[in-house]
C-alpha cells in the first residue's frame, strides 16, 4: 500500500522559513509527477507545486513563486517543498499527492501557521 507521511511543519513568524517534507513508501518517488496542495482553513484546496514531465519540472503557483522551492532526493525517496518569506496566508494544512498515471495518493498533511 502507498504510503505517503509529510512532515516539518508548525508556527512560524511572518519572513520565516520552513522546509517540509514528504517520504513515500511502495512507490518511487523519482519519475513521477507529484503535487504540493494547501488548505486553509474554511477554504478548498489550493495547488502550490510540482514537478511534472516524469517529476524533473518544476512548476508553481503566482501566489508563492519566487518564495518556495520545491525538490526532490531520489536517495531518501523524499520530496521537498522549501518555503520562505512566509506570510499568514501562507497557513493551512501543506499536503504531497503523487501519481503513476492512473491513480494518485495523498498524505495525512502537516499544517503550517504563519502568524506573529
Amino acid at each position: 500500500e502507498v504510503q505517503l507521511v509529510e512532515s516539518g511543519g508548525g508556527l512560524v513568524q511572518p519572513g520565516g522559513s520552513l522546509r517540509l517534507s514528504c517520504t513515500a513508501s511502495e512507490f518511487t518517488l523519482g519519475t513521477a509527477d507529484m503535487m504540493w496542495v494547501r488548505q486553509a482553513p474554511g477554504k478548498g484546496l489550493e495547488w502550490v507545486s510540482g514537478l511534472g514531465d516524469g517529476g524533473r519540472t518544476p512548476i508553481y503557483a503566482d501566489s508563492i513563486k519566487g518564495r518556495f522551492t520545491i525538490s526532490r532526493d531520489n536517495a531518501k525517496n523524499t520530496v521537498y517543498l522549501q518555503m520562505d518569506k512566509l506570510k499568514p496566508e501562507d497557513t493551512g494544512v501543506y499536503y504531497c499527492k503523487v501519481t503513476n498515471g492512473s491513480s494518485w495518493w495523498r498524505g495525512q498533511g502537516t499544517q503550517v501557521t504563519v502568524s506573529s
